[in-house]
């Protein structure tokens, strides 16, 4: 049985606003953050990972940030090669939930990371997807912090 998609980097035309408008969809429609905050300085460097149906639908998006991004992402403090990636930005469509687009994102963007030389990846999870991640190998530290009026906590996956 074939997979009802496929998960790959955004770099064809059409792809970037293709990522922006599924982040539109689930973060400023669905979950209500103000798209003035949704979309940041951090997207013109970032890695943009998109997910696509059989129809070219996008089902799907997420973004890895790296380098002086990831670090001031991360709070800063640490030399810029040994700062994890930062992924965000994780968003998969109410019709695409269920069928794994989520863990297959998150892999794409690991591999991402892994073929610009990162060792790890942090990410701040929204509380209610702590159990999703923790399945994909992160791990939660630190204290419960607000994002956006919602609940997140820090984790990290060593590569």
């Amino acid at each position: 049985m074939s997979t009802p998609y496929v998960v790959r980097e955004a770099v064809e035309p059409g792809d970037r606003e293709a990522c922006f408008a599924v982040r539109k969809e689930v973060f400023v429609a669905e979950q209500g953050v103000p798209e003035d905050l949704e979309y940041d300085a951090y997207d013109a460097g970032a890695v943009h990972v998109l997910a696509l149906g059989a129809d070219g639908e996008a089902l799907g998006t997420g973004r890895l940030l790296h380098g002086e991004a990831a670090a001031a992402k991360n709070g800063g403090g640490r030399a810029v090669q040994q700062t994890p990636g930062s992924l965000g930005r994780l968003a998969v469509t109410r019709r695409a939930r269920g069928l794994g687009v989520g863990a297959a994102l998150v892999r794409g963007i690991e591999e991402a990371a892994r073929a610009r030389g990162l060792t790890a990846v942090d990410l701040h999870a929204q509380t209610h997807a702590l159990g999703f991640y923790e399945r994909l190998g992160y791990e939660a530290y630190g204290p419960e912090f607000p994002d956006a009026g919602m609940p997140h906590r820090a984790m990290r996956r060593v590569l």
